[in-house]
């Protein structure tokens, strides 16, 4: 790792590429970063339980999801001394730098990958060069690759200035299942930062433009619901039994009937549903995994609390009994436009970008917003970029990929943005008449 990050941003973005975790399972993940981090000048290193608490963790796998991959990251040569520090799954990592008086920067990126198996597909560039995911249904297919490649490229260029202040990045676990904002975001590590940057590549923007922050994300939690029955002879003694999925079909039924709200948006969808093992047989189990999601945290709150109270209910019509579990949840925060209006300026100069949108609708979720919400609450600024790249299909699909142009553009804006924060500090906060 002698040869300077910013000169292979490419292979290494396809050594992560070809190499995904999902949540909670990034095992060589954090430790290929760690690695990296541990040949730049950094003034601390906290991996895993030593960057958060692992009690403020959201949807964890059990021990048996996570052996597997654990077992696996030691096939593969990940030191022992960094799977100890990783246990239980306590995964990501945090890096500082402190060069004394100025302006404390957060920058975060997001490590995880997704349970997709990748295409295979003549067409699809990391297939024919070498480089698609050699996991069996898992990719990177959000472009958390090339922000783990942009998070320790800008960090090294800052390194290797003469900047004054600290900068804190976060090497975030678990953003797929809304699992590791909530632990960062309660961290030592994000108390006191004077701001915070966010970063996400494509969402369907195109190589060449930058979007200077995100504007209504979604509030969102994930739910998960077993309903518990009685079994019985379906043809027999149907009578004597409670059955599970038909109180699942009609929790599923309501869900959709929950009420609009006229404060704003709302969602709710039912993702996965089991039950049943034979046609003969009245169900005793059933199993579904849900999400709501609002335009604000408090409409998001309605529709979790309603959709809870139809899956209970939807049990107890049918003589069964529902669990219902709040699996993760994270808030809506919108990027200050002071902080927005510094990167339009900033990005508006760097190389290969064209056009440069100060805010855009982000109409998702992230779980990023916990750690811009306290950075917000403590008087910060926060700011969530989109960098654009050329993407053959959707995020989330088996032929995702990003345009590698895209890879220094993102490096530049992150690096120059921080410089000039470092510069302007304080960027005050506007008046109620934005002023």
């Amino acid at each position: 790792m002698s040869e300077p990050i910013r000169d292979r941003l490419v292979p290494l973005r396809r050594s992560f590429h070809r190499h995904p975790e999902p949540a909670w399972r990034e095992f060589r993940t954090t430790a290929c970063v760690v690695e990296e981090l541990e040949s730049l000048d950094v003034d601390e290193l906290a991996v895993g339980a030593d960057a958060y608490d692992p009690a403020d963790r959201m949807a964890v796998p059990d021990d048996e999801e996570l052996k597997p991959w654990l077992e696996g990251a030691r096939e593969a040569g990940v030191r022992e001394d960094l799977l100890e520090r990783m246990t239980g799954g306590t995964t990501g990592a945090v890096a500082v730098l402190d060069r004394g008086d100025g302006p404390t920067i957060g920058l975060r990126v997001d490590i995880d990958g997704l349970f997709i198996e990748e295409s295979t597909d003549a067409d699809h560039e990391p297939a024919t060069e070498g480089f698609r995911s050699a996991v069996d249904g898992t990719m990177h297919a959000c472009g958390h690759d090339a922000h783990m490649t942009w998070g320790l490229a800008t960090l090294e260029a800052i390194v290797e200035s003469d900047f004054a202040g600290r900068l804190v990045v976060f090497f975030q676990p678990a953003e797929e299942t809304g699992g590791g904002g909530c632990p960062m975001a309660k961290s030592e590590f994000a108390a006191d930062l004077d701001y915070l940057l966010a970063i996400h590549v494509g969402l369907d923007h195109p190589t060449g433009e930058v979007v200077a922050g995100i504007e209504k994300p979604l509030a969102m939690c994930h739910v998960d619901a077993t309903i518990e029955g009685t079994s019985a002879h379906a043809g027999k003694a149907p009578n004597e039994g409670d059955n599970a999925l038909h109180a699942m079909a009609t929790a599923i039924e309501n869900a959709y009937g929950i009420p609009r709200h006229s404060d704003g948006m709302t969602r709710v969808n039912v993702g996965r549903a089991e039950a049943g093992t034979a046609s003969n047989v009245i169900a005793e189990r059933a199993h579904i995994v849900a999400e709501a999601r609002g335009e604000t945290t408090a409409l998001m709150e309605y529709v979790k609390e309603r959709l809870e109270r139809t899956i209970k209910s939807a049990a107890t019509l049918h003589g069964c009994r529902a669990d219902v579990d709040i699996v993760s949840e994270s808030p809506r925060a919108d990027s200050d436009p002071e902080l927005q209006a510094l990167v339009s300026e900033v990005a508006a100069d760097v190389a290969g970008v064209e056009h440069v949108l100060p805010s855009a609708d982000f109409g998702a979720s992230e779980d990023a917003t916990f750690l811009m919400e306290r950075v917000q609450e403590e008087g910060g600024l926060a700011s969530y970029l989109i960098v654009g790249t050329d993407h053959p299909t959707s995020h989330h699909t088996p032929t995702f990929d990003v345009d590698e142009r895209s890879l220094a553009h993102g490096v530049d804006v992150l690096v120059e943005t921080i410089r000039e924060l470092e510069r302007r500090h304080p960027v005050s906060r506007r008046d109620e008449n934005g002023a």
